[in-house]
């Protein structure tokens, strides 16, 4: 949402919108024009927005349906559109690369852009994550013929883009509010591949490739970390802040490739990337370059501390699988130190559904730290709690804790690597984590 606030707002249009909390991206968009608001106010809107011929009004599904102003819009005529189908018609004027999947698509998708950028090919970027090297989700180049799209699976909004070059790094179950079982999701995402333009191509992980099947439209390649497909590294390395590679492609080896970011599922991302620029015949040297200057996303493996007593990393990871990845990425990378995690469940529809996964997962950390969950759009579900998590975590060391509880409870341990993870609001304890350790 704040990606289409930006480029609306650069178009000139008046930008003006409500959001549940005030965080340092809200702020940023109201520095940069947007007049937000936190609380509803349906009297207010009614005053100010009475001409629907003047109006757009864009809203994310993960508003609820009863809120008082969308409801306003709704029965007075506004032209009322769902985020994805917003990014739909903005792609339609453009060659458009997507990039879907249950995890890694919005460290690709910013790698994607930036490997673009790095190759001079103009493009304009839609991003979930703030770009560390353009400190921004929204990448507007004048003259583009490129778009950067992440492809959210969730409400089936991928479904309104058809590109011309897609990558699809996962599908996991997840969203099963929307999709009901595993089936219905797979469903979607070979709908979402079928509506590649015929000639165009799909960059697919090796171990879903099966969900392209049929589409013998457009030319097919796979990628993985390791051996058996199209595209996946061989001698893999640590290096620096990252990893040297080499990259085995259909014709060719390029040797010693670097990434200048932390974490094997990185090495794995920047794999899909390298294909991209493959693909596009953007040359060795821009991979390589972009490889390397490539900073990272926030939140995503996002390192604020890195000294010899203390690691602190936060990361978005609200998955199992994500949850699983990332923390072996950092036993990986921080061998035989001890790890405390600090976990806060999104969704009780997604901690119903994967209760067992998530407790296997956060089960790989020395020392867990749950919060209550993070219930964003929905509504209590009964004798869904953190507390189905926490039973079947499997380490001795584990706590429940409330938000109001969690800095004094950080205050009284002996800390050697911190991990804060989830999709919630638990972004606000970075900064006071920070200070507390700084």
């Amino acid at each position: 949402m704040s990606a289409l606030a930006r480029y609306f707002i650069a178009g000139g249009w008046h930008v003006a919108g409500y959001d549940r909390i005030s965080t340092k991206l809200t702020k940023e968009l109201e520095e940069e024009g947007a007049a937000i608001h936190y609380n509803e106010q349906p009297d207010m809107v009614k005053t100010v927005y009475q001409n629907p011929a003047e109006t757009l009004v864009i809203y994310t599904p993960a508003v609820s349906a009863d809120h008082t102003e969308l409801h306003y819009f709704r029965q007075t005529g506004f032209t009322v559109l769902k985020r994805s189908e917003v990014l739909g018609m903005l792609s339609l004027g453009q060659r458009c690369i997507a990039v879907a999947g249950t995890h890694g698509k919005t460290t690709i998708s910013t790698l994607a852009a930036h490997l673009l950028n790095t190759a001079e090919i103009p493009c304009m970027a839609f991003l979930g994550g703030i770009s560390k090297n353009y400190n921004t989700n929204t990448l507007l180049s004048p003259g583009s013929i490129w778009m950067v799209a992440e492809a959210d699976e969730f409400d089936r909004s991928f479904l309104r883009l058809f590109p011309d070059i897609a990558i699809v790094t996962s599908c996991d179950p997840d969203h099963l509010d929307i999709y009901g079982n595993k089936e219905e999701m797979e469903l979607s995402f070979r709908q979402f591949i079928m509506q590649i333009k015929s000639g165009g191509t799909i960059i697919i992980k090796k171990e879903i490739e099966s969900l392209a099947s049929g589409k013998g439209d457009v030319q097919s390649f796979t990628y993985s970390l390791h051996q058996g497909a199209d595209f996946f590294a061989d001698e893999i390395e640590p290096s620096d802040n990252g990893y040297r590679f080499d990259l085995k492609t259909p014709d060719k080896v390029i040797k010693g490739l670097k990434t200048g970011f932390p974490g094997l599922v990185n090495v794995e991302n920047s794999i899909a990337a390298a294909a991209l620029g493959y693909v596009m015949g953007t040359g060795e040297k821009a991979i390589r370059k972009a490889l390397e200057t490539f900073m990272g996303v926030k939140r995503r493996f996002d390192i604020h501390i890195n000294r010899e007593d203390l690691v602190y990393i936060d990361d978005y990871g609200h998955h199992p699988k994500e949850l699983e990845s990332f923390i072996r990425s950092v036993r990986a990378l921080y061998p035989g130190r001890k790890i405390t995690g600090i976990f806060q469940p999104h969704l009780y529809s997604r901690t119903r559904d994967f209760a067992e996964g998530f407790a296997r997962s956060l089960s790989e950390l020395d020392e867990l730290i749950l919060l209550d969950i993070y219930p964003a759009r929905e509504l209590p579900i009964r004798g869904i709690t953190s507390e189905i998590i926490f039973r079947e975590v499997t380490i001795t060391n584990k706590k429940l804790c409330s938000k109001n509880d969690l800095m004094d409870e950080l205050k009284s341990r002996k800390l050697e690597i911190l991990l804060t993870m989830g999709a919630g609001d638990i972004d606000l304890f970075v900064e006071p984590i920070i200070q507390l350790f700084g």
